[in-house]
């Protein structure tokens, strides 16, 4: 079975991916690159500059989805935990993946209310729901209790500058093979080097420029 090219999900991700790409931002339309630069790599103006990308659905390309999906499936992924549900269509992409595995438990959280209430009503309609759990709020207070004991992967896909911090709250969960897919690295070059480092316990390559797949080596 393949959850991700079976309706309802296959239609649904179709129409919310077009959506995306009609989306605009005139909070982001009138900053220069150089302050979106500063900004995404800031940790303590994080919170106001994605209130100010609230429209902007900011999602993993088809391409990235695609891949999360099949790291999900070629390493049987149980546990996953995503930092930056958006809209959802990341969600969709790694929960497909669990009901493909026979089932499991995804963590994912968000911080906008009004993104968290789109992604429940696209969670729901995919029919996914059951795998899924969003927690609302600051990830550095949402992923730093309450966790599964063993976790197979992790998506870094929110606020850049906070990659490395949500590595601290999920690193001893991470089981020996577990993988991290990190987007938008580019932004986050303190990230980068930490994972770059055999003997930090990771192994990690490149994929597209700016998304970083590294494997926990220890555990």
């Amino acid at each position: 079975m393949n959850t991700l090219y079976s309706e309802p999900l296959a239609p649904l991700l179709d129409r919310l991916y077009g959506a995306a790409d009609k989306a605009t931002s005139p909070a982001m339309a009138a900053l220069s690159a150089n302050e979106i630069s500063r900004l995404m790599q800031s940790k303590t103006e994080y919170l106001d500059l994605y209130s100010q990308l609230k429209d902007l659905w900011l999602p993993v390309s088809r391409e990235a989805g695609q891949l999360l999906y099949m790291l999900a499936r070629s390493t049987r992924a149980r546990t996953i935990v995503e930092f930056g549900t958006s809209f959802g269509i990341s969600t969709l992409h790694l929960a497909a993946a669990l009901r493909d595995n026979g089932g499991g438990r995804l963590i994912t959280t968000e911080f906008e209310p009004s993104k968290l209430l789109r992604a429940q009503e696209h969670i729901a309609a995919s029919g996914l729901s059951d795998l899924v759990e969003i927690r609302p709020g600051d990830a550095l207070v949402t992923l730093a209790c309450d966790l599964p004991e063993s976790i197979d992967l992790l998506l870094l896909d929110g606020s850049k500058s906070l990659y490395a911090d949500i590595l601290d709250l999920v690193e001893d969960r991470l089981r020996p093979g577990a993988l991290i897919v990190a987007d938008n690295t580019d932004f986050c070059p303190d990230y980068v080097r930490r994972v770059r480092q055999i003997e930090n316990g990771y192994l990690t390559v490149s994929f597209a420029d700016d998304i970083e797949i590294s494997m926990r080596t220890i555990g």
